[in-house]
């Protein structure tokens, strides 16, 4: 009776098994949402943790490159953040520059751009968080590796075409997400550009990046733990598989 008992509990565990690591295509669509969450979560983190632009004041002479004092380019530096966020509804005004007005229509449009990515990856954080709800509730787990796979290969491509020609890339970033040239600032009429050295967007960029890769790997990581847990549990080893099938 109890080799019954014990035989019935292993079939049970070995279908739980099979169920929970079947690949769905869906896992795919769910693996875009989690890496939209996560580029939303990215930029929040590049654009609001200041000490990101702080440190670059000293290592790149902005200083000596703008004519400013410290004091100076913080706060004209913390005037540009407070109006690309989402909740500031006035006009751009620094606090001691002057501005162009194709100076202010750019960072116009890239505070509309940064909003868009901001609601995106809000409402791409709440199908997430939903989507892993039901697929945990449902005992599956293969969806940890496929959304980890998904959203980490993107800034995989990035991250290998920045170490190549950052440059390039800014440049055709900016030539794909603008429609005009206002991006390209002239440092008599739109001082700003002074103390916004490119250095600084490549620490953005590798923020956004690392934010998306730490995610991926945290959701690769739960999905070999659980994976070796359900060994554990007498469940069989499913034959090799790539990383979706």
């Amino acid at each position: 009776m109890d080799n019954n008992l014990n035989t019935d509990k292993n079939v049970a565990s070995a279908i739980s098994y099979d169920n929970s690591d079947s690949f769905k295509p869906k896992d795919i669509l769910l693996g875009v949402c989690f890496f939209f969450a996560l580029l939303g979560l990215g930029l929040f983190i590049a654009i609001n943790f200041k000490p990101i632009y702080y440190t670059c004041i000293d290592k790149y002479e902005l200083e000596e490159a703008s004519g400013l004092s410290r004091e100076e380019i913080i706060l004209n530096y913390d005037a540009l953040i407070a109006y690309c966020s989402p909740f500031h509804f006035g006009e751009l005004s620094f606090p001691t520059l002057k501005a162009s007005v194709s100076g202010l229509s750019h960072f116009a449009e890239a505070k509309r751009l940064m909003v868009a990515f901001y609601i995106i990856g809000v409402i791409a954080a709440v199908i997430t968080v939903f989507g892993f709800i039901r697929r945990i509730r449902n005992r599956e787990i293969r969806f940890y590796r496929v959304c980890a796979v998904t959203s980490i290969a993107v800034p995989l491509i990035l991250a290998l075409i920045s170490i190549i020609d950052f440059d390039r890339l800014f440049v055709v970033f900016h030539k794909i997400a603008f429609d005009n040239d206002d991006w390209l600032f002239n440092p008599e009429t739109d001082p700003v550009i002074r103390i916004l050295p490119e250095e600084f967007f490549m620490r953005c960029l590798i923020t956004i990046l690392l934010t998306i890769i730490i995610g991926a790997v945290t959701l690769f990581v739960i999905y070999m733990c659980k994976k070796r847990k359900k060994r554990k549990e007498g469940a069989p080893i499913p034959k090799p598989m790539n990383f979706y099938y």
